[in-house]
Order: C-alpha cells, then structure tokens, then sequence
C-alpha cells in the first residue's frame, strides 16, 4: 500500500472563500493558511493574517476591526461548527460560538450575530457573551443563504424556495413563495426595499418589496439552466447585477419611480422595446411563448471563472469537492461593478456601465488583478 502523503508542488495560499463588507469598500478573504482584506476599489492589501491553517468563511463587519471566521480547509484553523468573533486590534478571538453542525454562512451588525447552518438561521446580540435572541427552521440552506438589513433578515423558509422575511424588532415574520424549486441566491437592496432572489434553475431572478411581498419584476437570465452565483442591487435600487456559470455579468434596470427606464410613458419607452425586451416587436405578439416577452438585461459582459480542480472543501458552500466561489459582486457605486472570486487563482474584476456613441448602455471591463499576487 503506498502511504505516502500527496505533494503539494503549488506556490502560495488558496482562498477558500471571498466576501464584501455592508457597504463594499473592502472584501474579505478566507486562506487555506489564514484570511486576509483588501480595499475593495483599488484592490489593495489592508491586513493578512497568517494561523499557518485554514479559514473557510470570513466575515466582516462594516469597517470595524471585527470578523467572523470559521475554520476551513484540508487542515482548518477552527472546527467548522465553531464561530469565532476575531477582534483584530486585539488579535484574538473574543466570541466563541459552537453548534451542532457545521456553520454556512454569518452576517454581522454592530447588534447581531446571524448564524446560517444547514436547516436553520441563528439569531444572537453582538454581546460578550452573546445573548440568543430567536432561532428559526429552514430548508436545506448548504449555501448559507442569509441576508441582513438595518431593519430586516431574509434567510430560505421551510419549504423549498420559499424566503422568511424578519422584522428585526419585532420579530414579525413573513413568508414570500417565490420560486417553485430551492433558493440559490438572494440580495437585499442597501436600503432594504428591495429583495432578489433566484432559484437553482437560473433563468429568471425574482424581485419583490419588502414593504409588502409584492413581486415587482421578473427578469430573465436566459432560457437554458445556469448556477447563479451572486446577485446584487446597486445603492440606488436602480439596476440589478447577476454572475453565473455560464462567466456572464448581466446587468438589469429594476422598477423603481425614480428609474427612467421604468417611468410610465405612453408609448412604450424605446428602453422597453430595444432593451429590456430582448425580441422588440415579438414581444407584443399574442401567444408566443413568454419567453419572447420577458425583461431581458441591458447590458453584459464575460468575467473570468477559471478552469482550476475543484478543492477538497468549502465551507461557505456546505459541500465536499465543491468549487470554490464566484464571481461575487459588490456595486463601487451605481455605474462600477466589482466582481471577486476565490480559488487559486483568485481574481479582482472592475467593470464600468457607458453610454455608447448609439445611446444604449454597455458594461465594460477596465481592469483586473490576481489579489493574491501570483
């Protein structure tokens, strides 16, 4: 039997996993070596912290000097159903929080601690210690899907596809069916009015008030099935940004009285005909396929995923040989797009939104970076 340990012949750390701050002027990142952040717009090295093992989930709060990290990799720092609160002006863990299985994902508030595990969402004050302050049942959550406002959590309901929506003061809860097969991906608008969400299908995302649980739109992706990776809202609430793995940004205008794309006018906008409505005239046709009418983006591009073996484990994605994460995107502001992903050859990708010479909008790539240096 040949009991001889694999060599491993790469150079440098291995990001495990990528995540921006509340307002995205920083991202995290989780090492197979530690965990390091970076300004998010330029890409640059703020802090690095080497455990010589490895961190799965990182994540920060605002722009203070706390993190929730979670042990992950071939040799994790941490057990993975252990949350450790890391004070970096202290360099030290401060809160310690242990379950029964492996924690997915975290959110964090000056106020709370959010704990995403398989089948359940764990609500804590930012206390030391922590005071437990509700718990709820999901369905099978191996995203760690969970989204945290100033005044509401969204998080998968018990049922597949459905989202709780909490009232974070008065613990009020209401549920919103909006996918018929299990949730994917979710954002919620940086003001909170707003909630995105996609399914594991990948061809429409699904917009809704949170005021009310109105549906407000329905985008198209595209027809054929796609992994969602990230969705996000632009701070104005204005447009939508989604990566997949089909290494396509796409870019949509959201319904919003303040958005000139979706103003009533009377005849329809040649925004509404040319761009959001892919087929133009098809669309107006009585009983072709939906598809011809659906709001399709108004603009896209290519952003790189890379080819790279799958890693041995990925916490932040609840599954063994899973691929590290991609192509996660935070909004600079309401016309550059960030895009990061992890992996070895972890990358920074800075797009643009222009008008052209023709009047319709593009989204541009102007830069890129291996934030890792290799």
């Amino acid at each position: 039997m040949n009991t001889r340990q694999v060599i491993d012949e790469s150079v440098g750390p291995v990001s495990l996993s990528t995540a921006f701050n509340s307002d995205n002027s920083c991202f995290s990142v989780g090492l197979d070596t530690g965990f390091c952040v970076f300004t998010a717009d330029p890409c640059e090295l703020k802090v690095s912290r080497d455990f010589n093992a490895g961190i799965g989930v990182v994540e920060m709060m605002g722009q203070y000097n706390f993190l929730a990290i979670v042990g992950g990799g071939k040799q994790p720092k941490f057990p993975q159903n252990r949350l450790v609160i890391w004070d970096d002006v202290k360099q030290k863990g401060v809160i310690n929080l242990e379950f029964r299985t492996s924690v997915l994902g975290v959110r964090l508030s000056r106020s709370r601690i959010v704990v995403a595990l398989l089948n359940s969402i764990h609500i804590f004050a930012f206390s030391n210690p922590p005071n437990k302050l509700s718990a709820f049942e999901t369905s099978d959550n191996p995203m760690g899907l969970a989204c945290l406002g100033q005044k509401l959590l969204a998080f998968p309901g018990r049922s597949p596809g459905q989202v709780q929506l909490v009232e974070l003061e008065t613990g009020n809860v209401s549920i919103i069916p909006a996918h018929s097969t299990p949730l994917r991906a979710m954002a919620l608008s940086p003001d909170g009015e707003v909630l995105a969400t996609a399914s594991e299908s990948g061809t429409l995302i699904r917009v809704f008030s949170t005021s009310n649980c109105t549906k407000m739109a329905e985008l198209r992706r595209g027809v054929d099935h796609a992994v969602i990776f990230s969705l996000a809202i632009s701070p104005s609430n204005n447009m939508l940004a989604v990566t997949s793995d089909k290494s396509t940004l796409h870019v949509f205008d959201l319904p919003n009285p303040r958005n000139p794309a979706y103003r009533s006018q009377s005849p329809p906008s040649q925004s509404e005909e040319g761009t959001n409505q892919k087929w133009g005239i098809l669309g107006k046709i009585p009983l072709l396929p939906r598809v011809f009418s659906d709001i399709y983006s108004f603009a896209s591009a290519h952003f790189e995923i890379g080819d790279e073996a799958p890693l041995s484990y990925v916490p932040s994605l609840g599954t063994s040989f899973a691929r590290p994460p991609k192509g996660v995107i935070g909004w600079s502001d309401d016309q550059t797009i960030l895009i990061i992903g992890a992996g070895r050859d972890g990358r920074w990708e800075r797009f643009v939104i222009r008008e052209g010479d023709d009047g319709k909008r593009y989204c541009i790539r102007e830069g890129w970076k291996r934030y890792l240096g290799g």
